[in-house]
């Protein structure tokens, strides 16, 4: 055996036979410990399932049925199988789209998304020179004891525009 094999425990060596069975011969070290992760992984889902079917059965035990149970329900609901061939002879029958772009990625019409991302920037509302002096100036003739501000004067209050992504921005004249 190679160096180190023998250290290996039994499941690891497992894996690396499997590999090795479907032509694998050359992998890092990491590959093995990953699959192991997934079969691991993989068991405890299955039996956790089979537990779960098995208490509802009203069974103080796990058999074989809630096993085959459980694999089946994770079939069917991990895997997909692919569409009928004449399906997808049908669909590969219409051409894509030309590419009207430039350069880069070739992206799909606006139109055709099925996002529409949006921004929101936060703008505060600008007060004119004149109405910022005359708030200055009624605030400096005011005495500085505890009285309620005023509600007629207007607050910094921000204004919310919202704008979508690549829209075109008015020019200015």
């Amino acid at each position: 055996m190679a160096d180190g094999e023998e250290e290996l425990p039994r499941d690891a060596k497992i894996v690396k036979s499997l590999l090795k069975s479907m032509g694998v011969e050359e992998h890092e070290p990491r590959v093995v410990h990953q699959f192991l992760e997934l079969w691991y992984r993989y068991v405890v889902d299955v039996l956790t399932d089979a537990q779960v079917y098995s208490e509802h059965a009203g069974k103080a035990t796990i058999d074989c049925d809630d096993i085959k149970l459980a694999i089946q329900s994770k079939v069917n609901f991990s895997f997909s199988q692919p569409p009928p061939r004449e399906l997808a002879r049908n669909r590969n029958k219409t051409p894509l789209p030309k590419n009207v772009g430039g350069s880069g990625v070739p992206l799909p019409p606006e139109e055709d998304t099925l996002i529409s991302p949006n921004y929101q920037l936060v703008i505060p509302k600008r007060q004119h020179p004149q109405a910022l002096e005359e708030t200055e100036d009624e605030e400096a003739a005011a005495p500085s004891s505890s009285q309620e501000p005023k509600s007629d004067v207007p607050q910094n209050t921000p204004q919310r525009v919202s704008f979508p992504l690549g829209a075109k921005r008015p020019k200015n004249s």
